[in-house]
Parts: C-alpha cells; structure tokens; sequence
C-alpha cells in the first residue's frame, strides 16, 4: 500500500496541480487504512451510519469508475458495489469480503482513471454524461470535484480511524 503523499509544487501549471492534488487525498486515505486489521477497517463508525474506511475505499472505487469510466470515457462500467436495490452497498458487506478485494479493486480504477484522463484535455467535455443532468463534463470538473470528494471523505476517514486507535494526523 503506498501511502507517501507529496503536495504539488507552489509553481505547478494547473493540471499538474489538480492531478497532484487529487493523488494526495487519494494517498491520504491510503494512510488512513494502513496496519489495521479486517475487523478494525470494517468498524461503523457511529450507529446507525454503516459508515467504515472498507466502505469508503469501496466508495471511492465506485466513484472513480463512475466519474472516469461512465462519464469521461463514456464506458459502459455497472457500479462494482452499489444497485437501485441497495444504494449504499458498499457500506453492507459480509464476511467474505475482504479488505484485498477492495483494496485491489480501488487501485484498479486509480489506475483506469489515470489512463482516461491521460486522453483529455482539462477544458475538453466527457464522451458521456452526468447521470444527474445528462450533460458532458470537462475534465477540469470531474478532477475538482473528485478533490471535493476525497477531502470530504477523509474527513470522515480521521474520524474513524481516531476511534478505531486513537490515531490522528493530517
């Protein structure tokens, strides 16, 4: 698990600023998730929140897939976790589930993500289209926003990992 983080330079042209950025939450929640167990990455966080660093690792695969597959290539990629039927599934895992999985599963859509977005311009529009608005993205919007999301989640990250063993840190 590589959990160095580096912010990008003060100088940096945006797009090495916005993907340095973006790699830095993602790294950050790496660090998070470091040297615990199964059973402690699966903690809830408060009842009745399902809320859990597996989970948000699941998440977040989840959102990468969608913001950098669906929308800015314009794959056809199904969600890896969630359903109509189950809309936070990946907060609803069992025993079979194993922190590797969602692990391997997340860096795999870093990577995916990685090399879509290699294909784009910041001020160039997605193949596909926001599910909520049906309009084509830029690239500098999917990037921002998933910066938004990570900050966000991370948040949420410190907090569980605090109560999971009192570690804290930025």
């Amino acid at each position: 698990m590589t959990t160095e983080r580096r912010a990008p330079a003060y100088d940096a042209d945006e797009r090495t600023m916005l993907e340095g950025w973006l790699e830095f939450h993602r790294r950050t929640l790496a660090a998070k998730c470091a040297g615990l167990t199964r059973a402690q990455l699966a903690i809830a966080s408060v009842e009745p929140s399902p809320l859990s660093l597996m989970g948000l690792v699941r998440h977040m695969a989840d959102v990468e897939r969608s913001w950098y597959r669906r929308v800015l290539a314009g794959e056809d990629a199904p969600p890896l976790y969630w359903s109509d039927a189950d809309r936070d599934g990946e907060f609803h895992f069992g025993e079979g589930d194993t922190w590797q999985e969602a692990y391997t599963g997340w860096q795999t859509e870093i990577e995916t993500a990685r090399r879509n977005a290699a294909g784009f311009g910041l001020d160039d529009l997605s193949k596909g289209r926001s599910r909520h608005t049906g309009e084509r993205i830029s690239l500098r919007w999917i990037h921002t926003h998933m910066i938004e999301e990570y900050a966000r989640h991370n948040g949420h990250a410190d907090l569980i990992r605090e109560r999971i063993d009192g570690s804290t840190g930025d």
